[in-house]
């Protein structure tokens, strides 16, 4: 895996096209910026109820996109990231349909989990209550077989997402089809999706558990003996994500947005300092993604601190929402359907309020703090809240979700802010001292944040104060390149 930048993206909604003309813009208005790929799913059908995220067909590229040999041509010259939805597959999927038919007689009923597998002599209140919910409601689906009888599935998420059995022979058959389907298609890098909902365990949370944990370290192994690196998704307490990092190749860092966002809105680095002493090395650090600004990962749980507390985390809301003129408050909760209960539906530049300089500024620290950085189509290209989307679909993580085309993209890219955003990121590629050694000072209100590599060095120091950054580069033959941010901003 390189460590340079890489960017995450939908494929038909950066190029309203395929993989083909994906990989043109890569390799055109693009070139030079990124290492790899996050191809968010591009599986039939990519317009399901969850954006690709409800598979009907998980080893099949929709038809619109292109097909397999389109994505092998990505991955002769970027890392490719894919979605390994390892939670549920869609009601719509011919699996669950020949269930719904055929009931217990099907021969994909043990891949699909219903209450009674886990709760076979009943759920209790005390069971029922023990169950995280990642969204409002409940987390069983009542589907009337052809026979007449009803049954009632797990569906962690949403009605048409029906959760897997992974324990069963059909769901580890499943699970390894679409692996082998990866290794194949020089897909490298695996997202575990939703991990840590897959285990259902009686008087439980049925999220995170100690067999959760060993789920996704065996699942990891088996990636990796494909020569494959996995990257969990996990949005939960910060120290779950210290605890993980030490089982799988890769976790995100979901602490970094909601506390760059802290510093810049208080001026106070405390908090974020105090994260990336205990971060764990091993990330992928992001501020903004298809999904929502993660709230939960920074936040207390179950009698455990976090990192902010709660009337901070109350002020970074109420100021997401007053930055973004309410746009986010539209998105969010019981506003907008599809909710989930532990993000903030706003594009990141529409939280630091469409401020140039905060962005740049949070962009530097993203790619200062430790991780491979990946950066969000619609935050590449300094996107506002898509708020006629969000009007016509009713679903909130839609507003962080635009539909755009070549020519939106080649005029985006001559705003001043994504201007100075591509230089910043070519300098984050440029620098070996990104595979060295990490060191951090910090002040009442300034920031440093260092790299060393052999003879190699970088530095970003930041002045919450005065509202600018100092970026120093010292290459191998000992050649020093200095920028602000304030200067690389003014001369885009």
């Amino acid at each position: 895996m390189k460590n340079q930048v890489q960017l995450i993206t939908y494929v038909d909604r950066i190029t309203h096209a395929g993989l083909k003309e994906l990989k043109a813009l890569l390799d055109d208005e693009l070139q030079g910026l990124f290492g790899g790929v996050h191809l968010l799913p591009f599986y039939f059908p990519i317009d399901g109820s969850d954006a690709g995220f409800d598979p009907i067909d998980h080893v099949q590229v929709d038809s619109r996109l292109g097909n397999w040999d389109d994505v092998k041509r990505i991955g002769d010259d970027y890392d490719i990231m894919a979605d390994l939805i390892v939670n549920h597959m869609s009601a719509e999927s011919p699996e669950f349909k020949d269930v719904l038919k055929h009931g217990k007689q099907s021969a994909y009923w043990d891949l699909f989990l219903t209450k009674d597998k886990v709760f076979p002599e009943g759920l209790s209140e005390q069971d029922q209550a023990a169950i995280y919910r990642p969204r409002p409601g409940s987390c069983f689906s009542t589907y009337t077989l052809a026979d007449g009888s009803t049954e009632e599935f797990w569906t962690t998420f949403t009605r048409n997402q029906i959760d897997i059995d992974v324990h069963s022979a059909a769901g580890k058959d499943y699970l390894n089809r679409v692996l082998a389907r990866f290794d194949h298609s020089k897909v490298n890098l695996i997202r575990l999706d939703a991990a840590g909902y897959a285990i259902k365990k009686p008087g439980t949370s049925c999220f995170m558990i100690e067999e959760s944990f060993e789920f996704v370290d065996k699942l990891a192994k088996q990636a990796n003996e494909l020569g494959m690196t996995t990257l969990a998704e996990i949005h939960s307490h910060h120290m779950t994500q210290v605890e993980i990092a030490k089982r799988v190749d890769m976790v995100y860092d979901f602490a970094l947005p909601p506390l760059i966002l802290h510093t810049l809105f208080s001026q106070d680095c405390q908090a974020l300092t105090h994260w990336l002493e205990m971060a764990p090395r091993n990330c992928i650090t992001v501020l903004d993604t298809h999904d929502g600004i993660g709230i939960i990962d920074v936040g207390p749980m179950d009698g455990l601190r976090g990192l902010l507390t709660e009337n901070q985390i109350d002020n970074l809301v109420e100021t997401i929402h007053g930055n973004s003129k309410g746009e986010s408050l539209q998105a969010t909760g019981a506003a907008a359907s599809n909710v989930d209960l532990y993000q903030i539906n706003c594009t990141y530049y529409d939280a630091l309020g469409q401020n140039d300089l905060d962005y740049l500024m949070a962009r530097a620290i993203q790619f200062f703090a430790p991780g491979i950085p990946q950066v969000y189509y619609a935050g590449l290209l300094a996107i506002p809240n898509d708020m006629d989307l969000l009007n016509k679909t009713h679903v909130g993580r839609d507003i962080n979700r635009p539909y755009l085309n070549r020519e939106k993209v080649q005029q985006a890219m001559q705003k001043p802010v994504v201007k100075a955003l591509t230089k910043l990121i070519k300098l984050r590629n440029s620098s070996p001292a990104f595979d060295g050694r990490f060191t951090m000072a910090s002040a009442e209100r300034t920031l440093t944040l260092s790299w060393t590599a052999a003879e190699a060095q970088a530095s970003l120091t930041l002045d919450f104060a005065n509202k600018d950054g100092q970026i120093i580069l010292l290459d191998k033959q000992g050649k020093e390149t200095q920028v602000s941010l304030s200067r690389l901003l003014a001369q885009a």
